[in-house]
């Protein structure tokens, strides 16, 4: 499992990585095709109330999956966006045995 933390005018949290990774852990066992993942925090400056924005890129064989949320708290945010992730995931996976079969 690789993933890369890029923390865009938001201070640098172990902790918010540690949380986020474990709850990615969890995809990467589901879906072992899942390479790596890319995950960006950042805060929405035009945003007064959802401003904590999570944002996650997951490398797999063909199109990388996208998915991002403006939350009130990171930790929100991280687990909506991984839940978009886990929904375009089992898309891909029924997809793919499907022309499989």
């Amino acid at each position: 499992m690789n993933v890369n933390f890029q923390y865009v005018d938001v201070d640098v949290s172990e902790t918010l990585s540690a949380f986020t990774e474990e709850k990615l852990s969890k995809l990467f066992n589901r879906y072992e095709f899942v390479v790596g993942a890319d995950v960006f925090f950042k805060k929405d400056l035009n945003e007064h109330e959802n401003n904590a924005v999570c944002s996650i890129r997951l490398s797999l064989p063909g199109p990388r999956l996208f998915a991002t949320s403006n939350e009130k708290k990171y930790e929100v945010a991280v687990r909506q966006t991984i839940s978009d992730l886990e929904r375009q995931l089992k898309k891909r996976k029924n997809v793919v045995f499907k022309k499989v079969s």
